[in-house]
């Protein structure tokens, strides 16, 4: 059985790898599982503004009105709104259509529960299991009358801007502030620049003009030039990148530097803190975060949970241990007391709150430690050999162990490269030792 879900929902190449018909397949049989746990009967679906989003949201919606769904289309949203809305107006389950960061070629289709919450890997088994079941997606289909409706609603974007300027201090009011906001011509076009007007923000907005083509072309979070040079040629306080799809931050200082995204959790964490509202005495990051941030965060007395790369992975350890913040360092922060999923502007308002409350430059707030030197080197290998069966690799671990440098190996997901994380106080040292790693891969893994 051929697996569909990456880290992050179906993904992948629009027209090829994800057609027309795989993506009504797939809705049929999400549509199914969600069957038997339906309590509505509805599902709700929103995009970005990508131009295949028309193609795969036409065949989503014949997949689940053909089993007998009604569904809710409500059109460009940013994901994290997809999660909120499907919990606020009470459907069986959300359904996102958008390829994240990845180019306008690509799209993918993200599904969230009656709650909100993203799937769980065991749930997406399940579905798997019957989009591989040709006579039950043939059995599920309905006649007549019980052949399901579908309704665009054009108006449930106030819900989510209520939601979000909710979670914004009500003392607190951005006036006086210039800001300017890059929504990487996605789903945040509209809804970023409201936020931030209505709470009183002087605001520049920079790549909201989308054309089907455009979203996140040299642009957005993984794209920062322009916000950087626009930050410094109108003196604003802060610059924030939105991504396609709006649950990821990157947030731009007031001299036009990147603010890391390790840096900004602690600043985060620890003024979360501070105001009497962090849950769980600590933290989430993934294993990908630095050093340098765990110090930090028990230097304040707090602990850092680390989880495996992906929110979702995130917010089940922020689950398991009563947390209410993680994130990962490329910029998805969750604050799961307004939002189930990272969410751009939500976080975004909360770096806002911090520098009011602080009364300090973002340059200064937001980088409260500093960063371990880091190096991440993916070395091409024939073939993927189980990590504990390579000799000498354990002694290899526990000789940088004992040189207090931290280390993550794993094999890539999607292609044959191994990639070797070190990271160690000591910039020489680290150097030095990922030389050695890299020749003893080498002759292990292409030898």
């Amino acid at each position: 059985m051929n697996k569909l879900f990456g880290t992050d929902g179906v993904r992948g190449e629009a027209g090829s790898f994800l057609t027309a018909s795989m993506a009504m397949k797939v809705a049929m049989a999400a549509g199914i599982y969600f069957k038997s746990h339906s309590r509505t009967n509805k599902i709700l679906i929103g995009k970005d503004t990508r131009r295949s989003g028309y193609m795969i949201e036409n065949a989503i919606v014949s997949g689940l009105t053909a089993i007998g769904y009604d569904v809710i289309e409500i059109g460009p949203m940013p994901t994290p709104a997809i999660a909120f809305i499907t919990e606020n107006m009470r459907c069986d389950a959300g359904i996102m259509i958008s390829a994240s960061h990845n180019s306008y070629e690509d799209n993918g289709i993200k599904f969230f529960d009656g709650q909100g919450d993203k799937l769980s890997h065991s749930v997406e088994r399940e579905i798997e299991e019957i989009y591989a079941d040709d006579e039950r997606l043939q059995e599920a289909q309905v006649r007549a009358k019980k052949i399901g409706k579908a309704k665009r609603i054009d108006d449930v974007i106030g819900r989510y801007i209520v939601q979000l300027k909710n979670s914004f201090p009500r003392e607190l009011s951005l006036q006086g502030m210039r800001i300017v906001l890059d929504t990487a011509n996605g789903a945040g076009y509209i809804v970023g620049p409201t936020v931030l007007e209505e709470l009183g923000a002087d605001v520049i907005v920079l790549h909201n003009k989308p054309d089907g083509f455009n979203i996140n072309e040299g642009c957005g979070a993984l794209h920062t030039k322009d916000l950087q040079e626009s930050v410094v040629k109108y003196r604003a306080d802060l610059g924030i990148a939105l991504d396609g799809d709006a649950d990821r931050l990157v947030v731009i200082d007031e001299n036009g530097e990147i603010v890391d995204g390790d840096q900004l959790l602690g600043a985060l964490g620890v003024y979360m803190n501070e105001m009497g509202v962090l849950q769980g005495g600590g933290i989430v990051a993934t294993v990908m975060s630095n050093q340098g941030l765990e110090d930090f965060m028990t230097s304040k007395d707090l602990k850092l949970f680390r989880s495996d790369v992906g929110d979702k992975n995130v917010l089940e350890i922020m689950k398991r241990e009563g947390i209410n913040f993680g994130g990962e360092q490329s910029g998805h922060v969750i604050i799961s007391d307004f939002a189930k999923t990272g969410d751009g502007l939500v976080s975004a308002l909360q770096v806002l709150a911090l520098l009011i409350n602080t009364n300090t430059k973002a340059s200064e707030a937001l980088r409260p430690f500093s960063l371990y030197p880091q190096k991440l080197v993916n070395i091409n290998i024939k073939a993927k050999k189980p990590l504990e069966k390579i000799e000498g690799l354990d002694a290899k671990l526990k000789s940088l162990d004992a040189k207090h440098i931290r280390h993550l190996i794993r094999y890539s997901g999607t292609e044959n490269k191994l990639r070797v994380l070190l990271e160690c106080i000591d910039a020489k040292l680290m150097e030095k030792e990922m030389d050695a790693m890299i020749e003893f891969f080498q002759k292990a893994l292409n030898g």
